[in-house]
């Protein structure tokens, strides 16, 4: 049963994992609704599949090599500055993809500021945010924000789709685009002096025995450690295998018979058993350390794609649900790892930086895989090289779970 993270903070350290919770629900949530718009706009447009894709790519891609300036923006600014502008790039992109004619348009708006506000509300300024408050259960903390990015797919996914059915993607999207547009004003009235100082003890933490320097490292500093660019693979190639998957699903099940709801809503569960995958996750990778949690994890993948490859050739839900259970529960669940690793060696005034720069490889690895099986589609008319290509990628993944050292150890408790 997962156990509550605690922290020396109380209440407002619950409080600051609450909003980390919430900005990643919102941020993943909108942005991941792209997935929902690829057939009503291409149906429209007469765009093909690798064009649309290529949006989501660049949406990956912004959002990842955003995140080593987003992570110098914490340090330098703080998250209120990061927050506020988040919500206004990813409301007003999505706002502006409304009124779009063009395909530069939507490169523009959902791509490059869709991506760039998801980078600027995600997992960044949540990982350097949580690391003030909590050392105890550490990895259950980054569980519990990270679980924000399953909820928010299970919430808006099939909000988008009815939207889409009923009023129109166009206004789907000014709908996505000026909720987010109006959080801005009770974002900016928080107490973020608080927020951003964290509890008393966060000045006297070091990191970890293996860390570099009393002080903890700087950027310039981890980038020449093995540890930082195994991290940074792990991002890139699991990236590369589930996002190949994830925008490509709600097509595929639609093209193989089933109903766009019904499609839609397979893709919202994926996320809603994501949010128990990440959950379980950070509790076990505490208990019984990354490497056996990860193999697991990276096993319920694979489980996944075979499934949904197979509902070509099998008709029925059955294996639908297979897919469901499987890739949804294992989505996101070695974000919490690699959170809880990144904070414990790389503790110090550069986490946020030197993190930002790690999420840079899910980014990259998003960007590719999405735009690698929209090609694909195109070249070869259906997804079979696709999915294979996927598993490909998350075997390498796996690996370096089983060669690099720092990734393997079970974290250390401290009362």
């Amino acid at each position: 049963m997962h156990t509550p993270p605690r922290a020396s903070g109380g209440l407002a350290a619950l409080g600051v994992l609450a909003l980390c919770f919430l900005m990643n629900a919102l941020a993943r949530g909108v942005g991941e609704t792209y997935a929902v718009f690829l057939l009503p706009i291409g149906g429209e447009t007469g765009w093909d599949r690798g064009a649309l894709t290529s949006v989501y790519s660049i949406y990956m891609a912004a959002t990842g090599l955003a995140s080593p300036f987003v992570g110098l923006a914490f340090d330098r600014f703080g998250p209120r500055v990061l927050y506020l502008f988040g919500l206004l790039s990813l409301g007003g992109g999505f706002a502006l993809a409304s009124g779009m004619t063009h395909l530069w348009q939507l490169y523009l708006s959902v791509g490059l500021m869709g991506g760039l506000g998801i980078a600027a509300l995600g997992m960044i300024p949540a990982s350097a945010l949580i690391s003030r408050w909590f050392d105890v259960r550490l990895a259950s903390a980054m569980a519990v924000a990270s679980a924000g990015l399953g909820t928010g797919t299970l919430a808006l996914a099939p909000v988008a789709q009815l939207l889409v059915e009923h009023q129109g993607w166009r206004e789907a999207y000014v709908f996505l685009g000026g909720g987010v547009l109006l959080l801005a004003v009770p974002t900016a009235l928080l107490p973020w002096r608080r927020i951003e100082k964290g509890r008393v003890a966060h000045q006297t933490i070091q990191p970890v025995s293996g860390s570099i320097g009393r002080g903890g490292p700087m950027l310039a500093q981890a980038i020449r450690t093995r540890p930082f660019w195994a991290l940074f693979g792990v991002y890139f190639f699991t990236a590369v295998g589930v996002f190949a998957v994830s925008l490509q699903s709600v097509a595929y099940l639609v093209e193989h018979g089933f109903a766009p709801l019904q499609a839609a809503g397979a893709f919202g569960f994926t996320g809603m058993l994501s949010i128990v995958g990440m959950l379980v996750t950070g509790a076990a990778a505490d208990r019984y350390g990354n490497r056996i949690t990860a193999t697991i994890s990276y096993l319920c993948t694979l489980t996944g794609i075979a499934a949904l490859f197979l509902v070509q050739a099998v008709p029925g839900f059955a294996l639908v649900v297979v897919f469901v259970l499987f890739f949804g529960v294992s989505m996101g669940a070695r974000g919490p790892i690699v959170s809880t690793v990144s904070a414990t060696l790389f503790a110090g005034r550069g986490m946020g930086a030197i993190f930002g720069t790690i999420a840079t490889g899910q980014g990259l690895g998003a960007a590719l895989g999405s735009w690698l099986a929209g090609r694909l589609h195109d070249a070869t008319g259906g997804y079979d090289v696709g999915f294979l290509m996927s598993s490909g990628f998350v075997l390498v993944a796996i690996t370096l779970f089983w060669t690099v050292p720092e990734l393997k150890a079970r974290r250390e408790r401290h009362a």
